[in-house]
């Protein structure tokens, strides 16, 4: 839902993890650690972890049984995008009442209201009153993040920000995929299915609620960031998260109807669509761990090409053959950890005092993005047949990776952010693609014969550089590299 390594220089390799996960919280937390931050926040994600379970068997229902009402393919993408458009409220409704009432009474309201929801949606079978259902219930998840996101981001550091941010984001997949095959036993055309799902989003409040351990941040009063402001600290992230929730909305909200399409059964379609679950338990750490100890960009390029590359497969293979299949493993282990990595990317640059706020205008982001990406994977599949669902993550996957490239391009950094021999193995399998970038954009650097201009103009976004004729000429450029120490701002 997150580095400036060249700049910060921190990160370290997986043997720093126990230390990392061992610090004093700083001040403005619940008070000091007793425990490692691990223990601290079992409630938080035990909690998370049966509310995600829950939301994903939801979620998996209405795709499916929005499918054999016999809804359109644009009313199925309304349905789906009203989600995220719910996100976009969440988060800021969330952020405001962070302040007023704390953490855990924010997160046990949100719990209530969504399981509410839910049994509703299964009394009402209706497109539009789904799309009420699902703009509420995307409110409501988008408030949980932002708890949680708040919450993890004044415990963590710069140097393990990947990894505990990857970790939670691999609890929220995980959980997420449990639901989702949980459909495999659950009939999907009667009320029982909704009343699961219910109770386990109400059983999600016990943890947080009841734990002694659970020790959230102290909220004394709403931090602001406006989006002109996180822009211009951290441009890369803002627009890394828009197009990643663009690929997760549409991942996410027609992988079903993609799966019930294809002539697939209900207790296959429950396993195929929660393949990408897989693939995150397989990738999600190594790629975060890798973006704590190399240029976080060089790593999201990657793993956005990977992805695309996987649904170039989805696009060739037959839905449910064990290409695709391959093919959804390959796709959910690679576009999972773009999140975190834009996360940790933009978080690297953004003062503590206002991580609250940058984590609220992520989700905003990521949910404009998200409540976009239905839309156009539907209109795409109206056009293209079932088809168009896998051209869409080829697409904005491609997008993703193209622009993170332009951007190293762009901006000077050291692809590298420690010496060789600290950095772990999954920075080590990623450096050499990273370094093909590095040398093409040193080539151009050379051919263009460009000096940075020192001092306070630096941060102006301007470099010189010699015409042939030997006269100076003063260039704009997006984002050049910022000053070795205390960075406030990727540009």
């Amino acid at each position: 839902m997150n580095g400036a390594q060249a700049v910060d220089g921190s990160g370290g390799d997986a043997s720093t993890a126990p230390d990392a996960l061992t610090h004093p919280a700083s001040a403005g937390t619940g008070g000091p650690l007793t425990h490692s931050l691990a223990w601290a926040t079992w409630a938080l994600f035990v909690g998370l972890g049966l509310m995600l379970s829950g939301a994903g068997l939801f979620a998996t229902i209405i795709g499916i049984r929005s499918e054999l009402e016999g809804f359109p393919t644009l009313a199925i993408g309304l349905v789906a995008a009203a989600y995220y458009l719910g996100f976009l409220i969440g988060s800021r409704m969330a952020l405001a009442a962070l302040a007023s009432v704390g953490h855990i009474r924010v997160y046990t309201a949100f719990a209530s209201i969504l399981a509410a929801s839910i049994l509703f949606a299964g009394m009402v079978v209706s497109p539009w009153a789904w799309i009420a259902v699902r703009f509420v219930a995307g409110a409501c998840l988008a408030g949980q993040y932002v708890v949680a996101e708040s919450w993890l981001n004044h415990l963590v550091t710069n140097a393990n920000r990947g990894r505990i941010l990857s970790l939670y984001s691999m609890v929220t997949i995980v959980a997420f995929g449990l639901g989702q095959v949980s459909i495999s036993v659950i009939d999907p055309t009667t009320l029982t299915a909704f009343g699961i799902a219910a109770i386990v989003i109400s059983l999600a409040v016990s943890p947080v609620a009841l734990s002694e351990e659970a020790a959230p941040p102290i909220m004394t009063a709403p931090s602001r960031m406006s989006m002109r402001e996180l822009f211009a600290i951290a441009p890369t992230g803002v627009v890394t998260s828009v197009l990643v929730g663009i690929a997760h909305g549409a991942f996410l909200g027609l992988a079903a109807v993609y799966a019930t399409r294809g002539g697939l059964a209900r207790h296959e379609i429950g396993v195929f669509i929660a393949l990408p679950t897989v693939g995150s338990l397989l990738f999600q750490l190594p790629i975060s761990a890798a973006s704590d100890d190399i240029d976080r960009r060089a790593v999201g390029a990657l793993a956005a090409f990977t992805a695309a590359t996987g649904g170039v497969l989805l696009v060739i293979a037959d839905v449910g053959s064990l290409a695709s299949m391959g093919a959804m493993v390959l796709i959910g282990g690679t576009t999972f950890p773009l999140y975190s990595i834009a996360g940790a990317y933009t978080n690297d640059w953004v003062p503590s005092d206002q991580l609250t706020a940058a984590a609220s205008q992520l989700v905003v982001l990521f949910g404009a993005g998200a409540f976009a990406g239905p839309f156009i994977g539907s209109v795409v599949m109206s056009f293209t047949g079932n088809s168009g669902f896998a051209w869409t993550v080829v697409g904005v996957h491609v997008a993703i990776g193209c622009f993170l490239t332009v951007r190293i391009l762009q901006w000077r950094a050291p692809i590298r952010a420690k010496p060789w021999n600290e950095v772990a193995l999954a920075g080590r399998v990623f450096y050499l693609p990273a370094t093909a970038v590095g040398m093409g954009r040193r080539i151009r650097q050379t051919r263009d014969r460009r000096v940075p201009l020192a001092g306070p103009d630096a941060l102006a976004n301007h470099s010189i550089e010699r015409d042939d004729t030997g006269e100076i000429m003063v260039i704009e450029g997006w984002g050049d590299a910022p000053p070795p120490a205390a960075p406030s701002s990727e540009i």
